[in-house]
């Protein structure tokens, strides 16, 4: 009778050991998941930073230059994210856009990129961008026109002539998509 007992005691020992094995190979396998999980977030987030060009001379009509206020605006646009990795910087290829973008892609080392207007948010620049953070500056008529297709709603309208100070910002994180629209001085 005590040997029954004995062998029922070291199977019930020996079953409790297994069950503390497989209960702590759960808890490492749910925290390796969760970390997995979060690199993978971190991974699958995009985030895009679309401005208008800062102010430019209404004298030229053809390919403006900054004015003082612009070239400062586009300083203190660069000061506003310089603690933010930014890892492309775009622009339409005239002087206002580029002007705009010159002092943060400057403090990034990063070289400005052109992107065409006319074929907005396509699959190569899905691509390109996917878990990356984006500056790109525009127009008054273009930077709604990217944000909205980003978006995939018509939710911005063109940004009036004299304002300048507008910064919209889309976060996509798998397939959630938020985004804020904040002003800079």
């Amino acid at each position: 009778m005590t040997k029954i007992l004995n062998d029922e005691m070291h199977q019930i020992t020996r079953k409790l050991k297994n069950m503390k094995l497989i209960l702590k190979l759960i808890i490492l396998l749910t925290i390796f998941s969760s970390c997995a999980q979060k690199k993978d977030a971190e991974l699958n987030t995009t985030t895009y930073i679309l401005v208008r060009h800062a102010e430019k001379d209404p004298t030229d009509h053809k390919n403006p230059n900054l004015t003082e206020e612009g070239k400062q605006r586009a300083v203190k646009l660069s000061e506003l994210y310089s603690d933010t990795k930014i890892d492309y910087v775009f622009s339409t290829d005239y002087n206002r856009t580029i002007q705009t973008a010159t002092p943060l892609a400057e403090s990034k080392n990063l070289k400005i990129l052109n992107y065409d207007p006319q074929h907005l948010y396509n699959d190569e620049f899905k691509q390109k961008t996917k878990g990356k953070t984006s500056l790109i500056v525009g127009h008054s008529n273009t930077t709604p026109s990217f944000v909205n297709k980003i978006l995939g709603e018509q939710k911005y309208q063109n940004i009036d002539e004299d304002e300048y100070d507008k910064i919209f910002t889309i976060v996509i994180t798998n397939d959630k998509i938020t985004d804020t629209v904040t002003g800079y001085n």
